[in-house]
């Protein structure tokens, strides 16, 4: 397992280059608590971005004018201004797919947002096939809000306007994800300790209620071909789900403190896990083995200590496109960018009072939201792919561990495509 080596300096390590920034509006009389950016999200087809701005809003602003805005006023952009500069949507339907900015006012607290985008011939799971009151069509985008009163609303991206409201959880909505495969199943994950499975297909039914946390579920991720998710939460739990079958596959035990965010690699072959423990471990979810330990403290905590106030709870991670590069988010006042191959960060970016972080589709910008509600931008790390690696991901996108290891190929190219070397 890596880890980060004590004499390795930080502050000798390259800095990354600010993109950008989008402050939220403030008033004399905004109340401290409630303006927290839990959560940011870009459209899986790149065309938006969207963030809790805080005090129950939400800002849908097309990614594409967003950058043009950096570039042409510099890295900083109150959000408000940007209204000025983008356009309205109107009530041409032929204007349906431009992309316009909307302002979500969402009636309460959100905690997790989730694009979600449907592919015509992926079939809905649901019994009643015979009549629907929404239908969704290849150029429809939707966007879910988890929200602090336990429900979780949908709303249409292109219009802004609300379409479902789902109601079953009893508490906050912690997170949510839809299936990558455009069937529009939608989990979420909530301090109710369940997880819920929705068919926003079938109206927002919910299909499946999965339960198996003993305390609040922080955070879920499918995987990239929809089969797997995984879960995570207080009590160290970490959680890996079947979902053709509703039914635990297997515990993940490894982290001391409560684990707060995850998500897979691109191939699917890893899982990054972080947690209030100072660590972000890299997993192989097939076999339960811990790949890479990124340490955000050193020495690092005894396990007795590692939930305690040391500054250096990780908050969020996150995988980049390129399967090569994983963002974690700390209370230390650091965002860093490590190579799954290098044992220390190879870019920081100095972020006060940090609570999420995602790159963007393409992989070229991290984007981490902040306790007042705003957001700030970074260029990523970029190298070009090794022919190896960029192989390696084709692989494990269909294969499994226990497959790859039964291979007819000499056993250093099973360990590299098991991520073990």
């Amino acid at each position: 397992m890596a880890s980060f080596p004590p004499r390795v300096n930080e502050k000798l390590i390259a800095r990354s280059r600010t993109v950008g920034e989008l402050l939220a509006p403030t008033s004399p009389f905004d109340k401290k608590c409630g303006r927290e950016n839990w959560t940011v999200a870009f459209a899986p087809d790149g065309s938006y971005f969207a963030w809790s701005q805080g005090h129950r809003i939400v800002k849908l602003v097309p990614w594409s004018q967003c950058l043009n805005n950096f570039l042409l006023h510099g890295t900083k952009n109150v959000a408000n201004s940007i209204s000025t500069r983008l356009p309205r949507q109107n009530s041409d339907s032929g204007q349906k797919n431009k992309p316009c900015e909307h302002i979500i006012d969402c009636g309460d607290i959100v905690w997790s947002l989730a694009f979600g985008s449907s592919v015509p011939e992926k079939e809905s799971r649901c019994v009643n096939i015979e009549w629907h009151r929404f239908k969704f069509g290849q150029d429809q985008l939707l966007l879910a809000t988890g929200l602090n009163n336990g429900r979780i609303k949908i709303w249409d991206v292109y219009t802004g306007k609300l379409l479902l409201n789902l109601m079953d959880h009893t508490e906050v909505v912690r997170d949510l994800t839809f299936a990558p495969d455009g069937s529009l199943i939608l989990v979420s994950a909530s301090r109710d300790k369940t997880l819920r499975v929705w068919d926003l297909k079938d109206d927002g039914n919910m299909m499946k209620v999965l339960r198996g946390h003993q305390n609040w579920v922080y955070g879920c991720a499918f995987s990239p071909d929809s089969s797997i998710l995984c879960s995570v939460g207080a009590s160290k739990a970490v959680f890996l789900w079947d979902m053709d079958k509703y039914s635990m596959i297997r515990k993940l035990e490894g982290h001391h403190n409560d684990v707060v965010a995850c998500e897979f690699s691109p191939d699917g072959a890893l899982l990054a896990t972080a947690s209030y423990d100072t660590r972000v471990y890299v997993w192989d979810p097939y076999i339960g083995v811990i790949l890479m330990d990124f340490g955000h403290l050193f020495p690092p905590p005894t396990p007795i200590f590692a939930g305690g106030a040391n500054d250096r709870w990780v908050r969020s991670v996150s995988f980049s496109h390129d399967g090569l590069h994983i963002a974690s988010l700390a209370d230390d006042k650091m965002v860093r960018f490590w190579r799954i191959d290098e044992e220390y960060p190879v870019q920081v970016a100095p972020l006060n009072n940090g609570l999420c972080c995602t790159f963007s589709t393409d992989g070229s910008v991290l984007a981490a939201g902040t306790q007042d509600g705003s957001v700030y931008f970074w260029a990523t790390p970029r190298q070009v792919s090794s022919l190896q690696h960029l192989c390696r991901m084709a692989i494990r996108r269909v294969m499994p561990t226990s497959q790859v290891k039964n291979l007819p190929i000499p056993s250093k190219v099973v360990e590299f495509l098991c991520y073990q070397i």
